[in-house]
């Protein structure tokens, strides 16, 4: 066990390296755009490397994918051995970047092998011999208001936090018991630690900030939401009102409930901010009232996109009873004029036989 885990500790270490990746590829400063993409939204930079122990109905065995903000931009798997742009602006960036994407698949490549040794070091360790094991790594950045940075470092096995990064005390938290050994390590090695959160807080923050330039006609825009509020009754005489907002982009959105124009948090409740395939949002927050109070209540929704907020009270769905007696009226007459017309007809047909001949 104890030779396991030192392997481990060496293989992880040299994994390090790879996540330098973005560094690396580095072409000089853009903190000059910092000021002109954030505005009152904040944008992240994450990539998500995946190793798995054997295919499975055809996961790749390594998986690199790069995202900008929830957006997908480049893809590497075992497969292909390349790396792919997924987005056109991407493909714009690599037109004028020629030695982009070459130098990712190669550093990537050379990588791949070291990876998928820690995890088959993290299967020895846990003394496992088959299976379906994963190993994860999650590392990334983000701008935001008020020229916030952020930055995160973090591995995963078998879907579980194994350790991380915090950036702030120079430490790594290790989520599990197996994970001490390592964390003892890295905690011994200060260098490499504060390299790390000046590499997530300056190179990365630089990385999203060209990604953010290239994709600003996408990553800038701003859709406006659409907002619904519907109401479900319960058994025990109260109801809950649902204000679902759609299709809005960037994904801040600040959505309450208010009575009487105050701020009301009591039986309210949220869901997550969630994206859509179109890559836009979206959100939803609930308020459980008594139904005499029904009309004290309003939805108000901020967005980047609104120029005045939104305020959403439940409305009583229309009516089709107006609906249903113009066309039966209508279909009455109708009838009607069709029985008019054969009355008619037939007495024309009448007085025609009647009629006189001449000789």
């Amino acid at each position: 066990m104890r030779r396991a885990r030192s392997e481990f500790e060496g293989v992880v270490r040299r994994q390090m390296g790879l996540l330098q990746w973005p560094v690396l590829l580095l072409l000089g400063p853009a903190a000059f755009l910092l000021d002109q993409c954030c505005g009152t939204s904040s944008h992240s930079f994450r990539v998500f490397l995946t190793a798995v122990s054997e295919p499975d109905q055809g996961l790749p065995q390594f998986t690199v994918v790069g995202y900008v903000d929830d957006q997908p931009i480049t893809h590497y798997e075992s497969y292909t051995k390349k790396v792919l742009p997924l987005v056109s602006w991407m493909k714009e960036m690599e037109k004028e970047r020629a030695d982009y994407g070459k130098r990712q698949t190669q550093i990537l490549q050379n990588e791949e092998p070291v990876f998928r040794g820690n995890l088959v070091t993290l299967q020895n360790h846990y003394n496992q011999t088959g299976g379906f094991h994963s190993l994860q790594c999650m590392y990334g950045c983000e701008v935001g208001p008020q020229n916030h940075r952020g930055g995160y470092f973090q591995f995963s096995y078998d879907g579980r936090d194994f350790i991380s990064l915090d950036k702030e005390t120079l430490t790594w938290t290790a989520a599990e018991a197996g994970a001490q050994v390592t964390k003892r390590s890295w905690d011994r090695d200060r260098a490499r630690s504060r390299y790390w959160k000046a590499s997530l807080e300056k190179e990365c923050i630089e990385w999203l900030q060209r990604y953010l330039h290239y994709g600003k006609e996408v990553l800038q825009r701003t859709e406006p939401p659409v907002v619904k509020v519907t109401r479900q009754a319960h058994s025990d005489g109260m109801e809950t009102l649902i204000c679902q907002a759609h299709g809005f982009y960037p994904r801040e959105i600040d959505a309450n409930w208010r009575k009487d124009g105050e701020v009301w948090e009591e039986g309210t409740f949220r869901g997550v901010v969630a994206p859509n395939s179109d890559g836009t949002y979206h959100a939803l927050v609930g308020i459980k009232i008594n139904p005499k109070d029904r009309d004290c209540y309003r939805c108000h929704v901020e967005h980047d996109s609104l120029q005045e907020p939104l305020e959403v009270a439940w409305e009583e769905p229309a009516s089709n009873i107006a609906l249903i007696l113009g066309c039966v009226l209508g279909a009455i007459l109708l009838i009607a004029a069709a029985i008019a017309g054969i009355v008619l007809y037939r007495k024309w047909q009448a007085g025609y036989r009647e009629a006189p001949t001449s000789d």
